[in-house]
């Protein structure tokens, strides 16, 4: 019906529609705009080397467009995901060795420690340790008691 009406599609049709998906996704926040905006991009491109019915057009976009979303959302996106430390600040810091700052055995055992390089944003950490200590000595984290770390002797 729509060929009837003798319209015709240009490749930079395409790459402009292309164009305002993917820049339409900085105001939408769904990260599905752009592959629907790549798709439309690759069949602009196709267009220059080969000439498409409105149909096949239309069909190739919306085979790419599901094509890119499913690949985004199965291969790349979940190698993307848990790249940092948020949420494991356990698992970084036992077994860490550090040398203490400050003690004070009057205080609970409690302390300041400074590890050689910054751990989780920061290279000193309060701490908690049953031994007695002297600044200089070297400990190892053991576990966490809210935002102190549990400390003995680095042996």
């Amino acid at each position: 019906m729509i060929e009837g009406l003798n319209i015709t599609i240009a490749y930079w049709h395409w790459i402009i529609f292309g164009l305002l998906l993917s820049l339409s996704e900085i105001f939408v926040m769904s990260f599905v705009l752009l592959w629907f905006g790549l798709s439309a991009i690759m069949v602009g491109l196709l267009m220059t080397v080969v000439e498409l019915s409105l149909t096949s057009q239309v069909l190739l976009w919306m085979f790419l467009s599901a094509f890119n979303v499913f690949a985004w959302f199965k291969w790349v996106s979940p190698r993307l995901k848990n790249k940092t430390l948020s949420g494991m600040a356990r698992e970084k810091m036992l077994g860490q060795v550090g040398t203490v700052i400050e003690f004070s055995p009057v205080h609970e055992g409690r302390g300041q420690l400074r590890f050689s390089a910054p751990i989780l944003g920061s290279d000193e950490w309060q701490f908690i340790c049953d031994e007695e200590l002297e600044v200089g000595t070297r400990v190892t984290v053991k576990e966490f008691s809210g935002n102190s770390l549990i400390v003995s002797k680095f042996k």
